[in-house]
Order: C-alpha cells, then sequence, then structure tokens
C-alpha cells in the first residue's frame, strides 16, 4: 500500500479520509497500487435570487493508480489521478473524463500536475467539508480554478516546502512561488507560515503588452488537536493573492487578472480568514462547523467581503463507506456563472447530501 503524503491529500475532497489503496502487488521492481472513490452527491439549493432547485451527481468520483519503486538508493513514485467533471450540463450526463493529478515524486522533489504550495499551506489545517471548490472561503487557496497547476515543482525538506508554479499571468518572466513552514509539536498540534508571491498583470483589458508588478502575501494556518476536538484557525493578507484566494476587485472572477488590480492599475490587497471546529462524537460519527471570509481592500461592488458558514455531520457507516449532510450559507457567489450542477455556489443556503465509497 502506498500512503505518501500527496496520495492522502488527493483521496479526500478535506483530508479527513483515509488512504484506502489497493496493493496490486510488485512488477520489475515497481509496486502497483489503486485507489479513488465513488461519490454520489444531491444539493438543494435555495439562492438569494431565483428559484430553488436539486442537483444530484456522482461527477466528483475518481480512479487514481500509484507506482513505487527504488532505483540506485533513490525512492521513486508515480501517481496518475482523474475524475469524471468535464462536459457538465444540465441535460447530458455522459461526463468526460479529467485528468486532476499526474506527477513523479524523487526523494523529496516532486514534479508535474498536482496540487500548488498554496493548497499544502492551508488544506492539512483546515476543517472538514463535504463538497469543495479549491479550499474554503478564507483561505489562500480558496479558489479552485487554479489549484492544481499545469506544472509545479514542490521540494521538502525538514518541514520546509518550496513551491515553482506555472504563472497565473502568461507574459510573466518568473514562475509563481510559495515558500513555506510547518511546525507540529508532540501533542498533535500543527503550524504553517506561508509566503507567496507572483507577476500581476496591471493592465488586464490590453493583452498586446507586459506591464506588471509584482505582489506578495503572507497565509498562516494551525491545527490544534485536544483529544477527540480539533480546532482550526487561518489568515492572510498581502497582493496578488485574488485569483488564488477566489475573490478580488470584481468579485469572484476565476481566474479573471481584473481581480487583482483597480481601474487604476494598482494592486489590491486581499485579507482572509476562517476558523473551524470538529468533533469526534464516536468512532462512527463526527461534526464540524467552519466559517470563513474574504475581503479587499478596493473593490467594485457595494459589499467587499464574501462570507460563508458551513457545518456538517459524517457517519462512517462502513471502514470505508461514509455518510455526510451539509448545510451552507454564503452572502455572494463564488462560482462561475457558467457553472452547473452541484458545484454551483450563489448566494443563499445549500443542503448538501452524500454517500461515499472509498477504496
Amino acid at each position: 500500500m502506498i500512503k505518501t503524503k500527496l496520495a492522502l491529500a488527493i483521496t479526500t475532497a478535506s483530508l479527513s479520509a483515509h488512504s484506502l489503496a489497493v496493493d496490486l502487488g510488485e512488477f520489475n521492481g515497481t509496486n502497483f497500487s489503486v485507489g479513488g472513490y465513488l461519490k454520489a452527491e444531491t444539493v438543494f439549493d435555495q439562492p438569494d435570487v431565483g428559484e430553488n432547485s436539486v442537483e444530484g451527481s456522482v461527477r466528483q468520483s475518481r480512479f487514481n493508480l500509484s507506482t513505487s519503486s527504488m532505483v540506485e538508493d533513490h525512492k521513486i513514485r508515480g501517481f496518475i489521478e482523474g475524475d469524471f467533471w468535464d462536459n457538465n450540463t444540465s441535460s447530458d450526463s455522459s461526463y468526460a473524463w479529467r485528468l486532476r493529478h499526474a506527477y513523479i515524486n524523487i526523494d523529496n522533489v516532486t514534479v508535474g500536475q498536482t496540487w500548488n504550495g498554496q493548497f499544502f499551506a492551508n488544506a492539512p489545517f483546515d476543517t472538514e467539508t463535504l463538497n469543495f471548490w479549491g479550499l474554503g472561503i478564507g483561505t489562500i487557496a480558496g479558489n479552485g480554478a487554479p489549484i492544481r497547476p499545469n506544472l509545479v515543482i514542490h521540494y521538502v525538506k525538514d518541514g520546509w516546502r518550496f513551491t515553482a508554479q506555472d504563472p497565473l499571468y502568461s507574459n510573466a518572466d518568473t514562475p509563481d512561488a510559495v515558500l513555506a513552514y510547518t511546525h507540529r509539536t508532540s501533542s498533535g498540534h500543527a503550524f504553517n507560515l506561508a509566503l507567496t508571491g507572483r507577476e500581476v498583470d496591471t493592465t488586464p483589458s490590453i493583452t498586446s503588452d507586459d506591464e506588471s508588478k509584482y505582489g506578495a502575501a503572507i497565509s498562516l494556518a494551525s491545527k490544534l488537536k485536544f483529544g477527540d476536538t480539533t480546532v482550526s484557525i487561518s489568515g492572510f493578507t498581502g497582493k496578488g493573492a485574488a485569483i488564488y484566494s477566489g475573490w478580488g476587485y470584481n468579485g469572484a472572477r476565476g481566474l479573471d487578472a481584473q481581480m487583482e488590480v483597480d481601474n487604476n492599475g494598482s494592486l489590491i490587497t486581499t485579507t482572509g480568514f476562517s476558523a473551524g471546529i470538529g468533533h469526534k462524537i464516536s468512532d462512527k460519527l463526527r461534526a464540524n462547523l467552519r466559517y470563513g471570509q474574504v475581503s479587499t481592500d478596493k473593490s467594485s461592488l457595494s459589499d467587499d467581503t464574501l462570507k460563508q458558514t458551513a457545518i456538517n455531520m459524517v457517519y462512517a457507516y462502513l471502514p470505508n463507506v461514509d455518510l455526510g449532510i451539509e448545510v451552507r450559507e454564503q452572502n455572494a457567489g463564488n462560482r462561475p456563472p457558467t457553472s452547473q450542477g452541484t458545484s454551483v455556489r450563489p448566494a443563499g443556503k445549500q443542503l448538501e447530501l452524500m454517500a461515499m465509497y472509498k477504496f
């Protein structure tokens, strides 16, 4: 069984489920295993504007293949994973296979398509949620659009992680970068400090030029363990972080560069925080409460702050089968207008029911 930290993160949306990869055995010195999960979810939508609706889907289900071998005293791992998130329309359930992860790990270095540095600076320290778009609102990794760059390089050693990733600004001279350090205590507490930097297009309406400024941000995240109860607290602030956090000058705009600068081309400052508590009620039942918000110092909107509250309960019906319910409420939408199905996050209330079989 392959249980790397990356594989554990990849097999669950919130890093709360266990990795249950199936060992296929060894061939020519390489160990192979498969894993993933089947997830059925139904979301009842009660938006502040528009009609109520209900959507059901299994398209978040995913499958992965892992390899591990020792070559000349170097540990080599490979991982590839996909799901069925493409071709999402209200009238067609024939969803296409989508590549999520494809990376190579040699000792302390990982290269390929996988989680960005912002994800690793927040995900292991956040509170569990059932359905995610990036991470929870209020973190520097709250936008799902850039959460797995086309190419990323991680170097990890002694709690440090340095990440260089495919820049979101197409004319950038340098990669987007993250430098992070994680400290874990013997009592189970964990803390992360991360610095991020990237070139930002200051004239997004003009595609023929390369006018840019460098934006930097700082992120703090922690997860405190008190017996069967965990408390998660995080916060970030800085420039160049709006696209990664999912909220900026024009609100939630996916990968729109106009999130990062005002109408004068000046970089905005984005600030967010989150707090959550999780409790293991019994060996089979756990509950979580989470609040997050993110705001800007300049905004084209009347309300410059996105807020979300989520509460959920997850019942481990069997060791590899989870049943869950989550209630969410937020004051503004943070999904693109073209989003459909269970991924929609409009302003208003949502109720989600899910069943997950992990293998």
